[in-house]
């Protein structure tokens, strides 16, 4: 399978490069994408060098998927032309998220939405995919009613400019400043711009995104969202009330089979889950699993996830493989 990766060369794109090799995904060919100054440059997969191409480049030679993270305005401009070349685009920005002509998709959730017509697909929110992973077997047994959530996430989610800020003021270096505010020994509780609604960006994303995925625009979501200095993952404080009743042993039961969740919640030693657990790993570690007695019907949890892979990177590739495996684009892999 011809795979481009637009956006090779940044924290994501990097990230994308490492887990199609690790998860074997069919690469015959693979065409790494970056900016004009980038074009010529090599990057290393799987022990070869590759050329960085340019965006023309790339379409010509008629990739079967292209794994976008570039930026939305990039993927507003970049992926219709890949589209219309036959490519399918899978897309880590939020310009097509909302769009309601296209897919949002979390495989472990709603991956039978997909069809081969789907030519640009979007990969939701980092914050938004852990959550709806966490959610969606406690939503078909209890039916998830409300959530109210509040984010700890890493500075890798803003990108290389705010990872440098971070070890800059730890080393005493005046740097480049990612965001308005010191980082080191402080926590930021904005996230992307603000809105008319006093809420940001982030927060609204978190809103939209999860009714679209979980394909119910019943479930009322309240978001606040945190930067807070660390690397490794995003963490997530969730509140969530449920139409039924639940039973905290099924609770327990439902996460720990759930695919692509791992329960890490023994509180008698001290086990719940850490962004230092769940960096490189493409699960989603949930803890701290607890009923809310404040409060009929509802429950807290601690969830975990490494913004970089599951949040971003990982499922965009999961997406791939499932239409490979499903003969939905290029030729037919295993599931």
């Amino acid at each position: 399978m011809k795979v481009a990766v637009v956006g090779a060369t940044g924290l994501v794109g990097t990230k994308m490069l490492q887990v199609l090799a690790e998860r074997n995904f069919p690469v015959t060919e693979l065409i790494p994408v970056a900016s004009e100054r980038s074009v010529g440059k090599e990057i290393t997969f799987k022990g070869k060098q590759f050329k960085i191409v340019s965006v023309a480049d790339a379409i010509k030679q008629k990739p079967d998927v292209a794994i976008f993270s570039a930026g939305g305005s990039t993927s507003l401009e970049q992926a219709p032309l890949f589209a219309a070349a036959g490519t399918t685009v899978i897309d880590n920005s939020s310009a097509w998220r909302m769009d309601p002509t296209k897919k949002l998709v979390v495989p472990e959730v709603n991956a039978d939405v997909l069809t081969a017509d789907d030519k640009i697909i979007a990969n939701p929110n980092c914050s938004t995919i852990q959550m709806v992973v966490a959610l969606k077997p406690l939503h078909d047994k209890y039916k998830v009613k409300r959530i109210v959530v509040s984010t700890y996430q890493s500075v890798t989610g803003t990108g290389v400019k705010a990872v440098d800020q971070l070890f800059n003021e730890r080393a005493g270096i005046e740097g480049a400043m990612a965001y308005p505010y010191k980082i080191d020994l402080n926590v930021l509780p904005q996230i992307d711009v603000f809105t008319d609604n006093g809420y940001t960006k982030e927060e609204i994303k978190m809103i939209k995104e999860t009714q679209k995925i979980m394909g119910d625009d019943s479930i009322k979501v309240t978001a606040t969202t945190v930067r807070i200095p660390v690397m490794g993952g995003h963490s997530e404080s969730l509140n969530i009330e449920f139409v039924n009743d639940f039973d905290l042993t099924e609770v327990r039961e439902l996460l720990s089979n759930a695919p692509g969740v791992i329960v890490t919640d023994d509180i008698a030693n001290l086990k719940y889950p850490m962004p230092l657990d769940a960096h490189d790993k493409d699960e989603v570690f949930v803890g701290r699993i607890r009923r809310d007695e404040s409060q009929a019907n509802t429950l807290n949890c601690w969830v975990v996830a490494d913004n970089l892979r599951k949040g971003a990177a990982t499922n965009a590739v999961q997406i791939a493989e499932y239409l490979a495996s499903k003969n939905l684009i290029g030729q037919a892999v295993e599931a």
